[in-house]
């Protein structure tokens, strides 16, 4: 039995379990069978432990978590202190969504990335209050997870690439005649090289995704949203957009060009009734694998990093997200607004 107080439970942070005798052990053993330390949790160390299981991407499945549980409270966790110990193990800032019902009735939502991090927040959250959701990403296996685990809600998964003239075409087709918001999420991460060792293959292909995918979506649907007088479009930018110490060059210079993008677009369909806005991500845990392919970008990145906020979960960013594609932004045109934790603050 664990030696705290309140037993170790799913709602226990990290830090709790690490902090804990008999749960640090085995959490510690768990990682190093995946050949994993205790010191790739610490960005993360105050959320709860029940977290990794949609963090892991499988890796650390639900019934792992529940199997830890119960290896540390081998008589079981008492059912009139489990509550307790959840309120108790659960830092009183953390943040819980709260869900707007109605907020999206009667309004078709367009997000890619769908399947996984930020965009399955945002498709999630968009559904769960009343929105008809186009759920678009490239992999059937993801959408499909997303599908069964928002039984009952309005959603139309469709894998499509969104650099692809075909693949914009079929998102538009299922989106149908009206058109109320697209969330341009799907991207990816560079290998954090400078300018001087970065390759046309990695500069083409993040520009491709990232700011030509990102057009193309926004381009198709302005007639849509021109016909009805209105409509709302958010991209993903980065905190690569707003400092140069995030990322490599093909990443932060596709960022940048995603907040063009968006202003000018804000300042040509603005009086048309359509806002174009953009989020900037700090850090959040998604399954965009960084990698460091310069010794170089890995010393100035990770120098640049060094007061970055501890990651956060993609829920918190579908907040800022669905404000912005919702009426409650309303008054908000052709910003970039920073969702991340005071980071460019810093």
């Amino acid at each position: 039995m664990s030696t705290d107080t309140a037993p170790l439970t799913g709602a226990s942070t990290i830090q709790t379990w690490l902090d804990d005798a008999a749960g640090g052990a085995a959490l510690r053993g768990l990682l190093a069978q995946g050949g994993q330390s205790a010191d790739a949790l610490a960005p993360i160390a105050a959320l709860p432990i029940s977290n990794l299981v949609a963090m892991s991407g499988g890796a650390f499945p639900q019934a792992a978590l529940d199997a830890l549980v119960a290896q540390v409270n081998p008589d079981g966790v008492p059912t009139d202190t489990g509550a307790a110990a959840e309120g108790a193990s659960t830092p009183k800032s953390e943040w819980a969504e709260k869900i707007t019902a109605g907020r999206f009735t009667g309004q078709t939502v367009i997000v890619t990335g769908a399947g996984s991090g930020i965009g399955r927040a945002t498709a999630s959250r968009v559904a769960r209050e009343g929105g008809r959701v186009i759920a678009v990403d490239v992999s059937q296996d993801r959408l499909d997870e997303f599908v069964a685990a928002h039984d009952g809600a309005d959603v139309v998964a469709l894998t499509a690439d969104i650099t692809d003239d075909d693949g914009v075409a079929r998102i538009i087709e299922a989106a149908g005649d009206r058109i109320d918001g697209l969330a341009n999420i799907a991207g990816i991460m560079d290998d954090m090289t400078p300018v001087g060792d970065v390759t046309d293959d990695v500069w083409d292909r993040v520009f491709r995704v990232n700011v030509t995918g990102t057009m193309k979506l926004m381009r198709a649907v302005i007639p849509a949203m021109l016909a009805q007088g209105g409509g709302s479009i958010v991209n993903t930018s980065s905190e690569a957009s707003l400092r140069g110490s995030a990322a490599g060059a093909a990443y932060t210079a596709s960022k940048h060009a995603v907040v063009g993008l968006t202003k000018s677009s804000a300042f040509m369909y603005g009086p048309s009734g359509i806002r174009v806005n953009a989020v900037a991500p700090g850090a959040v845990i998604t399954n965009i694998e960084a990698k460091f392919n310069s010794p170089l970008g890995a010393d100035r990145v990770r120098t640049g990093m060094a007061v970055m906020v501890p990651p956060v979960t993609p829920d918190r960013l579908a907040a800022s997200i669905t404000f912005l594609l919702s009426d409650d932004g309303v008054n908000v045109n052709g910003q970039n607004l920073a969702s991340d934790g005071g980071w460019s603050a810093a």
